[in-house]
């Protein structure tokens, strides 16, 4: 199991996500402002990569659109990967950070898949050791979550996903919201 640093993060994750969400096709703003709503963690099987689903509201939108943001954490670059960095940054407890869009990192699709299969089990985001409370998975046939869908903005539901994780959030307000965030593709 990974731990769970409580420690400095320079500059923040809100702050990178701040300046890399409006370069995305999938941003429906303009300058954001992001909120962290809720989210979970996976574990890498090596150790060697964070692996972190943030949710987070764009309060600075009148619609308070909630985005799904999967990032990995890295103590090294990721070879091939410069279009998926999001940014660095100086972890306090581990030194330089490269934080990726985890939807390209073969780490952390090989960590959804088995979310998706029953293999691996959602962690909280502030607690090592600890399953995440707001998570629920349908699990699907292991031999077909080969490929993952990433829902960028979550869904009220999965139409016909064979497999799928859905993820409670609460929106600036302090309402709860839920959405399928990952989904196993057909292909």
């Amino acid at each position: 199991m990974a731990v769970v640093h409580h420690t400095t993060l320079e500059p923040g994750k809100l702050e990178l996500l701040t300046t890399w969400l409006p370069t995305r096709e999938w941003f429906t703003g303009t300058t954001p402002h992001l909120r962290k709503a809720g989210g979970f963690r996976l574990d890498d099987p090596a150790g060697d990569v964070g692996i972190e689903h943030m949710l987070v509201v764009d309060t600075a939108d009148s619609r308070q659109p909630v985005y799904h943001v999967p990032m990995t954490y890295r103590g090294a670059p990721l070879p091939g990967a410069d279009a998926a960095l999001i940014g660095t940054s100086e972890h306090g407890v581990l030194g330089t950070r490269w934080i990726y869009d985890a939807a390209h990192d073969p780490v952390a699709l090989a960590q959804m898949a088995a979310l998706l299969a029953g293999r691996a089990v959602a962690q909280d985001q502030n607690r090592s050791d600890t399953p995440a409370g707001t998570v629920e998975v349908s699990v699907a046939d292991p031999e077909s979550p080969k490929a993952v869908r990433v829902n960028r903005i979550p869904s009220p539901t999965a139409v016909s996903a064979p497999g799928w994780v859905r993820v409670g959030w609460t929106d600036p307000d302090g309402a709860p919201g839920a959405g399928v965030v990952l989904e196993v593709t057909v292909h």
